[in-house]
């Protein structure tokens, strides 16, 4: 028997309240009519036409991944019209101080203007041009660079300005709320009476630090794969504008890619993000230490907790809600099918595959590791949560005890060496 909703779907069906009608602050209604410069002003970007409008790309959060996307489509030809949206008021006064974004590659700084900004809230100015979102009409085309606690909150208070029109991309790390087996009764509830967006996804394997606000390192360059992950009426969302210019922006190195090939890359960096992240914030490290001893009790660690993955993995792989993949693997040139699935989420499979992502990211500070150093929320309940959810949802005889006192031990703040790993986790000294 099934477990029931997970708890973000649950608050979704609870929730009967309207969608918010939003205003899109910019610059100008954060100081006098005098002092504030205007959105072209401020930013150096064109007056908008109806051209515009559809080729415009608004950007959801605007850390690093924010900057290192919105950077990378800004060197695009013909470049885009880019909005980033911000999440505090304070930020639109920081911007209209220095209206750019800096990134820097191996050493080089390069500082980027023309970007429109807006601070999407429901209170209303109190002076100054009183904007709604999207001039109160559909967002065209959305990339969302949050963390993925607020990802699907924040695209849920948008579902006003979201249609059939609307492209929907999620850049976050972890898996993408919307995939079977919760994606279609997310979209059949909020969008009942309507048409949805399409929506796809994006996994990146880029390594990006802050240098502080607007400005990021983009530290190890690596690659960015884009899919489908639930189509719109119009179909084909994997080959739409917005995917095309996330494919063909500089320094991203993306690629449009099957939707099942999308999901099962999704899944492994998922199992990724379970081991290093949280590791690495628990014991302070750079992502290499947890691989320099093969037989220390780290990597037996590694080991328990990948087999704990795997199990989850394999039985998402045997449940009816992943028909839907494999049928669109079987429409199209994807080589993907259940038996393969087994085999590459296998216990085996997933630590030859961590042991190689280990070795490119082992000079890296994981983002979870940056979380808990700079004070903010980590995202482990969006990492080894996700597992947690999962497989109580599948089958409850599922293990997933270390996962879970991973998740403790991160959120309480403990930090632990590698010779007291054995006293947090009993599996280690065989007292479980």
């Amino acid at each position: 028997m099934a477990s029931p909703n997970p708890q973000w779907l649950q608050s979704v069906f609870d929730d009967c309240a309207a969608a918010p009608k939003l205003f899109a602050w910019t610059p100008a209604n954060i100081c006098s009519r005098t002092q504030a410069p205007s959105q072209t002003q401020a930013s150096g970007s064109l007056v908008p036409s109806a051209l515009d409008k559809t080729r415009r790309i608004f950007v959801l959060g605007v850390g690093n991944l924010g900057v290192l996307f919105a950077t990378s489509l800004a060197k695009l030809v013909p470049r885009p019209p880019i909005t980033l949206v911000v999440h505090r008021k304070e930020l639109l006064e920081q911007w209209a101080s220095d209206p750019s974004l800096t990134i820097s590659r191996n050493g080089v700084s390069e500082r980027m203007t023309g970007f429109d900004i807006e601070w999407w809230t429901d209170q209303k100015p109190d002076h100054g041009v009183v904007e709604h979102v999207a001039d109160g009409g559909a967002i065209p085309n959305l990339l969302v660079t949050t963390k993925a606690s607020v990802a699907l909150p924040e695209i849920d208070r948008l579902r006003r300005y979201l249609d059939e029109n609307s492209v929907v991309a999620f850049a976050q790390n972890g898996m993408c709320k919307l995939w079977p087996p919760h994606g279609r009764a997310y979209t059949s509830h909020r969008y009942a009476s309507r048409p949805p967006p399409s929506w796809l996804a994006c996994v990146t394997t880029h390594g990006v630090t802050s240098r502080g606000r607007y400005t990021s390192e983009h530290a190890s360059v690596a690659d960015l794969k884009i899919g489908s992950v639930l189509s719109g009426p119009h179909g084909g969302a994997s080959s739409t504008y917005l995917a095309e210019q996330l494919a063909r922006a500089p320094f991203l190195h993306g690629q449009q890619v099957l939707r099942a090939d999308l999901w099962t890359l999704q899944l492994e960096k998922l199992v990724v993000n379970c081991i290093i992240n949280p590791l690495t914030a628990l014991l302070r490290c750079k992502n290499g230490y947890l691989f320099e001893k093969p037989d220390g009790p780290l990597m037996r660690l590694i080991d328990v907790l990948l087999a704990e993955a795997s199990a989850v993995l394999q039985q998402v792989v045997q449940h009816p809600s992943t028909d839907t993949i494999l049928n669109d693997a079987r429409n199209t040139a994807s080589a993907i099918d259940r038996h393969m699935l087994f085999e590459r989420f296998s216990q085996t499979q997933l630590k030859r595959m961590l042991l190689v992502v280990g070795h490119k990211v082992r000079d890296n500070t994981s983002s979870m590791l940056q979380d808990v150093r700079a004070g903010r929320q980590t995202e482990i309940q969006d990492f080894n949560g996700w597992l947690v959810d999962m497989a109580a949802f599948l089958d409850p005889g599922l293990d997933t005890s270390n996962h879970e006192l991973l998740i403790e031990l991160v959120e309480n703040g403990v930090n632990v060496d590698e010779a007291s790993i054995e006293s947090h986790f009993p599996v280690l000294s065989g007292q479980v």
